[in-house]
């Protein structure tokens, strides 16, 4: 049976010290992908005052490629927890399947402060 209250508790091994999460969560987009979207920003804004059209094409561009890079993140995040659960038994591997649950947590709440 789930337990709401245990799945919001850190597990034995985050107690012990053995497994930590990091201070902050882990990025969504790989350093490369969002680093290119800021300098396809960044140009945006600095050719503003001679060009606004220009500008704004640019910005707009670089807001569709920030969008796909997410769905494309969000899309291989849910792959890779669905893989972890998927074939598991739910009694002997409550452990793993409790995990999983507090990453798609972890995940959605972000999501949603967004």
């Amino acid at each position: 049976m789930y337990d709401q209250t245990r799945a919001q508790q850190p597990s034995d091994q985050d107690r012990r010290g053995t497994e930590r999460r990091p201070a902050t969560p882990e990025a969504l987009l790989p350093s490369a992908e969002r680093d290119a979207v800021l300098d396809r920003l960044r140009t945006a804004i600095n050719t503003f005052p001679d060009a606004p059209h220009d500008a704004l094409e640019e910005a707009e561009g670089a807001f569709d490629d920030a969008v796909n890079h997410l769905a494309n993140a969000l899309a291989e995040r849910r792959r890779a927890l669905h893989e972890s659960w998927r074939d598991q038994d739910a009694e002997t591997h409550a452990e793993e399947l409790r995990l999983a649950l507090r990453q798609y947590r972890e995940v959605t709440q972000r999501l949603i402060r967004l």
